[in-house]
């Protein structure tokens, strides 16, 4: 997997950053430089380069003398974030609702349709991915660069938690069915309803991830 590009460390970034959204680099590993920049068939540099932007992002942390460290997200920066990002996505619903095109609509319900096969048959990966699409795909239409510039920013922190809560009992389908009354309100261009909706749905993450994190608690204690 050796990395060429003409800003290698923008690209050892990007790899290093989708192997930790995907799993591979766990909350709490450590960042082996020797090994990595070897992997990657590189220098440190780069690899140095590529870890200052991560922990930029705070998807990694530096400790002094000991090396990098994927971030661990405490329940004190869940609920820290989660209300922030529930305003902001909140104004993107409620933006999006008002500037939603009747094609824009068309491209939402088939995603909704997908979300919704992803549901029934329990294809959580599917279903994140789709999940995402869609939330992109509702702040892209609310037109705001600010907006999505923080939102961007703060989801980085959040996938690092955000996936473990589809897994809570009874998660997926309750989130399915906020997601399509997001969709209604949009659809019907009501924008103080998609607001609410959206918000809704982000707080209701928040919750499924302190009842899963509960359970977890009650299983090592028990």
């Amino acid at each position: 997997m050796r990395v060429v590009h003409s800003s290698l460390h923008t690209e050892v970034a990007d790899r290093l950053r989708e192997r930790i959204f995907d799993g591979a680099l766990p909350p709490g590993s450590f960042l082996d430089e020797v090994a990595l920049a070897d992997e990657l068939g590189i220098s440190r540099t780069p690899l140095r380069e590529a870890l200052k932007v991560l922990t930029a992002e705070g998807l990694v942390r530096h400790e002094p003398r000991r090396g990098c460290f994927v971030a661990e997200v405490t329940e004190q920066d869940l609920d820290e974030i989660f209300p922030v990002i529930a305003l902001l996505e909140g104004r993107c619903a409620h933006e999006a609702a008002l500037q939603a095109t009747d094609a824009d609509v068309e491209a939402l319900e088939d995603l909704h349709a997908r979300l919704a096969r992803h549901a029934r048959a329990r294809r959580i990966n599917d279903y994140y991915e789709t999940n995402y699409a869609i939330h992109e795909a509702i702040i892209a239409l609310a037109g705001n660069r600010w907006l999505a510039q923080v939102i961007a920013d703060l989801r980085k922190i959040l996938r690092l938690a955000r996936q473990q809560q589809l897994h809570a009992p009874g998660r997926l389908a309750q989130s399915l069915s906020e997601h399509m009354a997001v969709f209604a309100a949009l659809k019907a261009r009501d924008a103080q309803g998609a607001e609410a909706a959206m918000r809704t749905h982000i707080t209701r993450q928040r919750e499924a991830l302190r009842e899963l994190a509960h359970e977890q608690r009650r299983k090592v204690v028990g």
